[in-house]
Parts: C-alpha cells; sequence; structure tokens
C-alpha cells in the first residue's frame, strides 16, 4: 500500500518555510529602522497638527487597513486623545472591517465626496498606508486630502510609488519580497506596524504625553490601567503607592494632574494651571513647582 503523500512543496515544508517567514520579519524591522529619519520628520508634522487641535486621519484598504486602525484604534486609552479626533476611512467601511470585501480597494469615484465630508482640514493630518503604494482606493483619498490641505504623512513598501511621490512625509518601508507571495499581512504589514507604532508615539511624546518612558497621559479606565497609573505617579513624584492613589482621586483620573499634586501642588487648579504653562509637558510643570530643585 502506497504511502500517502504530503502535498506541500518540499522546499516551504516545516522548518524551511519557517526560517523564510522570520527572515521576512527580520527584514520588515530593518526596514523601519532604515526609514527612522523619516519617521521622526513625520512625527514631527503630526504632533504640530495635534497641538494645533486638528484631527488623525487614517486612510487603507485591506491588511494595511486593519493594521492603521489597530495603531489608531490604542491612542486614546495610551495617551488620552480624544477618540473624536480620530478618522478612519477604510476601504468598504468600518462596518465591514471583518469581512473586506477586495473589490473595495478599487473604489475611486467616492474619494471627493468622502473627504468633503470631512470638512475643512487645514488643520489635519492624513496617515495613508498601502503596501504597494499605488492602491487606488487610498491613493485616490490621499490625493483629495492633501490638494483641501492636509498634511500627508504616507507609509508604502514599494520605492517610486505614487502615494509616496505625493506625501509631505512619505516613509518608504522596504521590506522585500514576501516569503507567502502576494500576502502584504506578513513582512510588509510587521514594517507598517512597526512604523506606526513609532509615529504615533514619537507624535505623543512631543506633546508631552511621555515622560521619562512613561505614559503619563493613559487614561486609568479599569483595574489594570488605575494600577499602572498608580505606579507611574509614584514613580515620578517620588511618593509611595497609597499617597499617588489618593492622588490620582484628587485629579478626577488625570494622570498629568495626579503627578503634580503628588509633587506637592497645592490644588488640582493649582496643578492643572502649572500643566498648562509647561505646555503639557510634565517635567516643565515640575521644574516650575519646584524651581530650586534639580532639573525634571
Amino acid at each position: 500500500m502506497a504511502t500517502p503523500r504530503d502535498d506541500r512543496d518540499a522546499g516551504q515544508a516545516g522548518a524551511p518555510f519557517l526560517g523564510a517567514l522570520l527572515a521576512g520579519q527580520r527584514r520588515a524591522i530593518e526596514a523601519v529602522a532604515a526609514s527612522a529619519e523619516a519617521i521622526e520628520r513625520a512625527a514631527d508634522g503630526l504632533s504640530e497638527r495635534l497641538r494645533a487641535g486638528g484631527r488623525l486621519i487614517y486612510i487603507g484598504a485591506g491588511s494595511s487597513g486593519l493594521i492603521a486602525i489597530q495603531d489608531g484604534a490604542e491612542l486614546p486609552g495610551t495617551f488620552g486623545l480624544d477618540l473624536g479626533r480620530i478618522v478612519f476611512m477604510i476601504a468598504g467601511g468600518m462596518a465591514q472591517v471583518a469581512d473586506i470585501k477586495s473589490a473595495a480597494e478599487d473604489d475611486i469615484g467616492g474619494a471627493g465626496a468622502d473627504i468633503a465630508a470631512l470638512g475643512p482640514l487645514q488643520r489635519d493630518v492624513v496617515v495613508a498606508v498601502s503596501a504597494s503604494g499605488s492602491t487606488p482606493y487610498t491613493l485616490a483619498r490621499a490625493k483629495v486630502a492633501r490638494e483641501g490641505g492636509a498634511l500627508l504623512i504616507a507609509l508604502a513598501n514599494r520605492a517610486a510609488s505614487p502615494l509616496l511621490h505625493i506625501a509631505d512625509h512619505p516613509i518608504l518601508l522596504d521590506s522585500g519580497p514576501e516569503a507567502l507571495h502576494g500576502s502584504t499581512r506578513l513582512a510588509a504589514g510587521t514594517a507598517q506596524k512597526g512604523a506606526l507604532g513609532l509615529l504615533s508615539t514619537l507624535a505623543n511624546e512631543r506633546l508631552g504625553h511621555v515622560y521619562r518612558g512613561h505614559m503619563v497621559n493613559v487614561r486609568p479606565e479599569n483595574d489594570k490601567l488605575r494600577r499602572r497609573a498608580v505606579h507611574i505617579i509614584a514613580s515620578i513624584a517620588g511618593v509611595d503607592e497609597d499617597a499617588a492613589d489618593t492622588s490620582l482621586g484628587r485629579a478626577r483620573g488625570d494622570v498629568k494632574c495626579a503627578i503634580v499634586l503628588a509633587a506637592g501642588a497645592a490644588s488640582r487648579e493649582s496643578a492643572q494651571d502649572l500643566i498648562a504653562q509647561a505646555g503639557g509637558h510634565i517635567g516643565a510643570a515640575l521644574t516650575r513647582l519646584h524651581p530650586g530643585a534639580p532639573s525634571f
């Protein structure tokens, strides 16, 4: 009796294929590192517009759209960015993200109406993500948004692509060929995820939402996050966790305010004033609170 044959390609079976997949992931991270300067410049532009009250608009399709959603969806809880200032423009619509129809990627006809529905864009930032840099849905909307005054940050995995060409801040993520041909959720997706994480985190650091590696604008909306907030307050203000917890209560859940209260501010109002005078930066607020103390 014949032995059942394994139908996998012998060259792609088991460890060799895994090795190829891992090599793709390493190339993805190397591609992000190679674009570090472009990411940093884009983060400067993003933070300037967010500081001025602008919105952050993500545009993408397919895997790239899903990765963009993941980045943006985490910003309110991590950095306190108002969800109302985050817009997701995803091919097929947000209601269909678990069942995206591939044909939606080719939709260019609704670009003008989609962007017009957003209203004035002069203070806003568009982050457009496309592995090929030529996805019709993404490219059409990014182009119209930039023409309307939005700052365009574009991430693509292919050099000299149309999306990078029209961007104010082009970020090339040259992750190379995929081990699984045609699947951009692997190396290309990893590079996109890494670059978006760096971009949004650097921008929020410039806004004062990161201090000494801590998420000082985190929203303590559950037990885990409240414990994290208490630890952050205690670590920065140099108090025990009971005092930190008390300060968080006095600050009504505002971690930055709680840090300044724990460090000696007389009232919630005075702590908020110090933070406002410091442009939202905790180090500068603490220096104002204790001007003779060592630099924060």
